[in-house]
């Protein structure tokens, strides 16, 4: 079992993920922003973060410069989810210190299922 901090500021993709990842037996620590997020990783010193890439008062991409800027969270794999898949934009994500990249939509086994790995290797 895994701590995991997600931020995602839609509410219903927000719940899916949190109840994919408990449903997979993970714990899980929900923000709804970057700053929630940065704070919440800072507090909580999770295995994981996952990330929406656009969301209000900071987004993804300024969240994971802050964590990885931050010698108490730099070594805390980040992942970003987006709708977002242009190469440009998988580019920026990876620049900002995340470790990968995966595309909304998916499902709740490929979820786990990436998480899973990224877990692993991480």
């Amino acid at each position: 079992m895994a701590k995991i901090v997600i931020a995602e500021d839609e509410p219903d993709i927000r719940d899916l993920i949190t109840f994919t990842l408990q449903f997979a037996g993970h714990q899980v620590i929900a923000t709804a922003n970057g700053v929630e997020a940065v704070q919440a990783v800072e507090k909580e010193r999770p295995d994981l973060v996952l990330m929406d890439v656009r969301m209000p008062k900071m987004s993804g991409y300024e969240a994971c410069r802050a964590l990885k800027d931050n010698p108490e969270t730099a070594s805390v794999p980040v992942v970003f989810l987006s709708a977002k898949g242009q190469e440009s934009e998988v580019q920026e994500g990876l620049a900002a210190g995340a470790i990968a990249y995966i595309l909304k939509p998916f499902s709740p086994d490929e979820l786990i299922s990436r998480v899973q790995e990224i877990l692993q290797s991480a």
